[in-house]
């Protein structure tokens, strides 16, 4: 502050005297003044010096701010040192209402049987006159001011007396119809009602027998039910036959379990030395650290770091971009560390030591236990680890004595035992192999003159004769061609007249395809490329001979 500043002050604030300053006037306050004050303050706040205080003889808190400390011209312009201007001020001239003050309800004052206005007798209002009631702002925002408990009292008194009235009306129309024996009547009809035979419902009111109790079944049960219309069960609820978490493992020392979330975290058998395959339950967090879970983890990690380096990726924002980015990461780590390895070998020499046989054969023993008989068998011990695969394993389809995969053949998979190569297919066993034995047979060459002989003894099967004579058929047709020579002509003038047609289509085909890859992918229509229909035999030789083989050495030759 420059010397030579001004600044209103409460005479007290200062610690000077101020007779020969009156309260109304403001006081011009030096250098030395405005820091003697602020000394002032700070031993104040510190708690060397005795904090000031108001007209009522209340310390007033130093740290409070100067703007809420200090006291507006229009409540006190004596400007001395006081908090009343931060609490209630009360309203000047006006009484509220106590807190059980109301309107009274339903009373009426009539002192005369007929009207003063005809008698001139007993002036009197007619009604109560009703207070004028001044509420404050608590008392027009209270919404239980005029409750009446006595009014209350007296609904309640009136409904409990309609049900004893109804119950005792019920009691005894019940025994009435005990003693004139309609009651049972009535229990045989309902029975009646239940197999489906009609009787006169109109005998009974049944509005008059309806209770609570009619309806107890529907009545939700707590713990399964929150609403009769629409069913909401418990979350984690587990099924009556499931052995339950905390059962599983009785030792105080296992893992811990949380009742009211059901939930077991950690696995309860790890202080048995059991794996996790071989127990049906390792804890929730089991499946939580398995799968994709862990690899979402070092992905969304990865992430982490990538920005800290300045490299705009997100997890949820752009995934694709992230997972080739990591990609990407783990292939060029795993090169130069491949790289690094190399050039430490290379710098220093030691790849023999590298090239070393397994452990159990240098030293001609193991840290694992084993025992065997004397056929080689494993008695006890380590035994051979058992290949898992995702695909299933060892099941049966249909009759199958063997599994789908089992034979293999002409490039298809079939069944080991009956030679089938269709899935769904029904074992027919050996005879199903006899079949596939004769239909390869046919394929077989010539068998020689020398062993002809000894072929022919073999009795021959119904198949074999089946086929010997679609062969024999198949001879005669060849030969009724021969002999129709005329007819055979017309038909291949035919078919090479089909296949220049066809040869003309390919192409102005393979000319629309020409012009549709010049043309963006975005604007070419749907399916413009492909056709539905089954192509003829004329259309398939015709793509063969118009087909492009770049593999061909006179491919080149083709367009001169």
């Amino acid at each position: 502050m420059e010397s030579g500043t001004v600044q209103n002050v409460n005479p007290s604030d200062s610690g000077e005297s101020a007779g020969s300053v009156g309260r109304d006037e403001p006081k011009k306050m030096t250098r030395e003044d405005w820091r003697k004050k602020k000394e002032l303050e700070e031993q104040r706040k510190l708690g060397n010096a005795p904090a000031e205080v108001d007209e009522e003889g209340k310390d007033i808190n130093p740290h409070i701010p100067q703007y809420i400390s200090s006291v507006p011209w229009y409540i006190d312009p004596s400007k001395r040192p006081t908090l009343k201007h931060q609490r209630p001020q009360p309203e000047k001239g006006k009484e509220f209402s106590l807190i059980g003050d109301w309107y009274k309800k339903g009373v009426q004052e009539r002192p005369r049987k007929v009207g003063a206005k005809y008698t001139a007798i007993n002036i009197a209002a007619d009604e109560h006159p009703q207070p004028i009631l001044a509420l404050d702002y608590d008392g027009k925002r209270d919404r239980w001011n005029g409750y009446d408990s006595e009014e209350h009292m007296r609904i309640v008194e009136e409904y409990s007396k309609v049900d004893l009235a109804k119950r005792t009306l019920k009691a005894q129309k019940l025994q009435e119809e005990l003693a004139s024996g309609k009651l049972v009547d009535y229990a045989q009809n309902s029975a009646r009602s239940q197999w489906g035979e009609d009787h006169n419902s109109g005998d009974k009111d049944n509005s008059e027998d309806e209770d609570e109790d009619k309806y107890a079944d529907d009545v939700d049960m707590p713990g399964q039910n929150f609403d009769s219309k629409r069913r909401i069960t418990v979350r984690n609820l587990r099924i009556r036959e499931d052995i339950a978490k905390y059962l599983r493992n009785l030792d105080p020392n296992s893992a811990y379990y949380d009742p009211k979330t059901r939930a077991m975290r950690e696995n309860p058998y790890s202080n048995t030395g059991r794996n996790t395959d071989e127990v049906g339950y390792a804890g929730d967090n089991f499946v939580r650290y398995t799968g994709d879970t862990v690899r979402m983890a070092q992905t969304q990690l990865f992430a982490w770091e990538a920005y800290e380096k300045g490299s705009e990726v997100h997890l949820q924002a752009d995934p694709t971009k992230l997972e080739v980015l990591h990609q990407s990461f783990k292939v060029k780590k795993e090169e130069f560390e491949k790289q690094q390895k190399g050039s430490i070998l290379e710098k220093y020499g030691g790849q023999e030591h590298l090239n070393v046989p397994p452990r159990e054969l240098l030293l001609a023993q193991t840290e694992d236990y084993v025992e065997y008989s004397r056929h080689g068998a494993v008695l006890k011990g380590q035994e051979k680890a058992v290949i898992k695969s995702k695909y299933e394993e060892d099941v049966l389809i249909s009759n199958h004595i063997a599994v789908w995969g089992s034979y293999w053949k002409d490039g298809k998979w079939g069944y080991k035992c009956c030679h089938a190569f269709m899935k769904t297919s029904y074992c027919t066993g050996e005879a199903g192999k006899q079949i596939a034995e004769d239909d390869d047979s046919s394929y077989l060459p010539e068998i020689p003159d020398s062993n002809q002989e000894a072929f022919e003894s073999i009795p021959k099967t119904l198949v074999e004769i089946h086929k010997e004579k679609l062969k024999a058929d198949k001879k005669k047709k060849k030969k009724h061609r021969k002999s129709h020579g005329s007819e055979s002509e017309e038909e291949d003038a035919k078919k090479k007249e089909k296949l220049n047609k066809a040869l003309v289509a390919e192409e102005a085909r393979l000319k629309h395809v020409e012009l549709l890859l010049q043309i963006d992918e975005r604007k070419r229509g749907y399916n413009s490329m492909y056709e539905t229909k089954e192509p003829t035999e004329e259309e398939m030789e015709a793509y063969r001979m118009k087909r492009q083989r770049p593999e061909d050495p006179m491919a080149s030759f083709l367009g001169q």
